[in-house]
């Protein structure tokens, strides 16, 4: 199942990509698919970082994830190591694109490959309500960070 939104911030994309590569105890606070019970910082590094992400939603959903980002390109991929929920292939993907305006364009591409019944279900569920849910938390993430 993939999932694919894009956005606008008024955030330049630096700082996007700053938001999208913290990984410091303000996370869970920021981001609300993650909370401070399912985070783990396991190592980073310049471009990299390995985390374990989740939340309480749904009975509990987490993966360990494989973060990569590229200041010159502007891209963040992050691919799905270990997960209750999701499978091999699962990722989620961000190309962010200076606005005329300063701010930013985000196009977002998420990929679920559900694992379980779990997984398959909650698959569903984003397959129908995925872009405009993931697309609101991820707005609301970035109007926190900006004020």
């Amino acid at each position: 199942m993939i999932v694919h939104f894009k956005l606008q911030s008024t955030l330049q994309p630096e700082a996007v990509l700053a938001a999208l590569t913290n990984f410091g105890p303000s996370r869970s606070e920021v981001w609300p698919n993650v909370d401070s019970a399912h985070f783990k910082l396991h190592g980073q590094g310049p471009g990299w970082a390995e985390v374990t992400e989740g939340s309480s939603v749904a009975g509990g959903v987490w993966e360990r994830e494989r973060y990569s980002w590229d200041t010159a390109t502007r891209t963040v991929a992050v691919e799905t190591i270990d997960s209750n929920t999701w499978g091999p292939g699962s990722r989620w993907d961000y190309r962010l694109t200076p606005g005329p305006d300063g701010g930013t364009s985000i196009e977002v591409t998420v990929v679920r490959n559900g694992k379980g019944v779990k997984g398959r279900l909650i698959g569903i569920a984003l397959s129908f309500a995925g872009a405009g849910m993931l697309r609101s938390q991820m707005k609301q993430a970035l109007i926190l960070i900006s004020q």
